[in-house]
């Protein structure tokens, strides 16, 4: 989504794009099967190539004519952009080639590779068949991203790369220590989106209690108006709003303890409180009809033909909804509705991290080449790109200067600058990407969204799942630093 992250036609890691006939499948199955192959390959590979020299215009040592090879999630953010930094890489490594894969089937098209010890390059690792990042870190898969880190940057050679990214970045990357093995190149924001010119057309402001949010519910029903859609075939985007809701009612550290998989997480009165909230929802009828059946393309359509007034989603809505979504739409984000004034955190607590990750495998035959498109990727310009033509922030601090903010990117940055520190980011679905999808999204928050479990049950069920995760040790396991 990333990150577990955004992207067009379908797919994405935490925004499952793909349209799945065996939904759990393609996560579980993929995943397993890699755990496995990883942890019992070492053959193939035809040894990585030679090194090149090392200058101020190589400062990581490109071979200037080796084949480059990058597979692309191709996603809601689409291809154009990675495209356009591979010309850079090819402009200035003339003599090099670069096989460019884009496709939705991460772990389909790369589990052979794997296996056979010939990974690419350089892999936007995302979408429904993304594979899970703790396996890749915990079966030394990737390599390490500290020397792009430590590289000069492009635009100023005077400044480290880490140095020009936005706060958090880097420990996303790291899972244990001091090593970087994963580089989040999108910058989603996370929230309750919505259509600002349907709310004003209601006479209702954004609900910052949740006696506020049922009101304005109540009054869009009226109408005609649902109050929420939601991806109904993958119930995981829920917790885009759901989490920092958590976060706001009990504090940032029930966030903590649930991605550490510390016993008795879920039972802490804040889930519970706002588990209840959500269940509100569905019982006073305020969630669209036949909304568990459908997908995330399905319930962002109906968002934006005024069906549904409140959607949970990350920022690469705007880009991935953008054709079905009116001119006058004016795409807004919240941070989420919170209980009372009793909440631990303030109004404005919200779900911001890095998207879209971008890994180097350890056997990849020409990783300075990888970690070098990367860095360009990492430009003002590449970022300025990005942004412009999907109307998403990235990694780089910065890169929106002259630019004409999209209604939902100026939203997102507002939504930011609100937060201030109250920036949360909860973690399982990074470390732990099949507890995340599969039990707690689709057999937990799932089942109760559909009106088929109640709280209780689901955060019983839920912490059940998860205790079985911090006793499996076949599992690597994360805690927060």
């Amino acid at each position: 989504m990333g990150s577990t992250s955004a992207h067009h036609s379908e797919g994405l890691g935490r925004r499952d794009l793909i349209k799945r006939s065996a939904a759990i499948g393609l996560i579980s199955v993929p995943t397993m099967g890699f755990l496995s192959a990883c942890a019992s390959s070492d053959s193939g590979g035809n040894g990585k190539v030679e090194k090149g020299t090392k200058s101020d215009k190589n400062p990581l040592g490109v071979n200037e004519s080796a084949p480059l090879d990058f597979v692309l999630f191709d996603g809601g953010f689409g291809q154009q952009y990675a495209k356009d930094a591979i010309k850079v890489y090819e402009t200035n490594y003339p003599k090099a080639s670069v096989k460019f894969t884009p496709t939705q089937k991460i772990t389909t098209t790369l589990q052979p590779r794997f296996n056979g010890g010939t990974p690419p390059d350089l892999i936007d690792n995302s979408g429904a068949e993304q594979m899970d990042m703790g396996v890749l870190v915990g079966q030394k898969q990737l390599a390490d991203l500290t020397p792009l880190l430590d590289a000069p940057s492009i635009d100023d050679p005077s400044k480290k790369v880490r140095d020009t990214l936005r706060p958090g970045i880097v420990e996303m990357g790291q899972f244990d220590g001091d090593p970087v093995w994963i580089m989040y190149y999108a910058y989603t924001v996370y929230g309750v989106w919505y259509s600002q010119k349907l709310l004003d057309s209601l006479d209702a402001k954004y609900p910052e209690t949740w006696d506020e949010m049922l009101a304005v519910c109540e009054k869009a029903k009226k109408k005609g108006i649902a109050g929420w859609t939601y991806a109904g075939k993958y119930p995981y985007y829920v917790p885009f709003s759901l989490y920092p809701m958590i976060g706001k009612v009990g504090g940032r550290e029930v966030l903590d303890a649930i991605d550490n998989l510390e016993p008795k997480a879920w039972e802490h009165p804040a889930v519970k409180t706002c588990f209840e909230a959500y269940y509100e929802l569905v019982k006073k009828g305020y969630i669209l009809k036949g909304t568990p059946g459908l997908d995330h393309i399905q319930s962002q359509t109906a968002w934006t033909e005024g069906k549904a007034l409140f959607i949970p989603n990350g920022s690469w809505v705007e880009n991935e909804a953008a054709k079905t979504m009116p001119a006058d739409f004016d795409l807004a984000v919240s941070a989420p509705t919170g209980i009372d004034s009793s909440d631990k955190m303030p109004f404005g607590t919200i779900w911001a991290s890095g998207g879209e990750p971008f890994i180097v495998p350890a056997k990849a035959k020409n990783p300075e080449g990888g970690l070098e498109q990367l860095r360009i990727m990492l430009s003002e310009a590449s970022s300025k790109n990005f942004t412009q033509s999907v109307k998403s922030l990235t990694a780089f601090n910065g890169g929106t200067d002259g630019i004409e903010l999209t209604p939902g990117l100026k939203s997102g940055v507002a939504a930011l600058e609100k937060a201030g520190q109250n920036v949360v980011n909860p973690r399982l679905q990074d470390w732990y990407v099949a507890l995340q999808k599969e039990k707690i999204g689709v057999a937990g928050l799932g089942e109760m969204m559909a009106g088929r479990a109640t709280p209780a049950e689901t955060i019983k069920k839920i912490q059940k799942y998860a205790d079985e995760a911090a006793k499996d040790s076949s599992i690597k396991h994360y805690k927060h630093q």
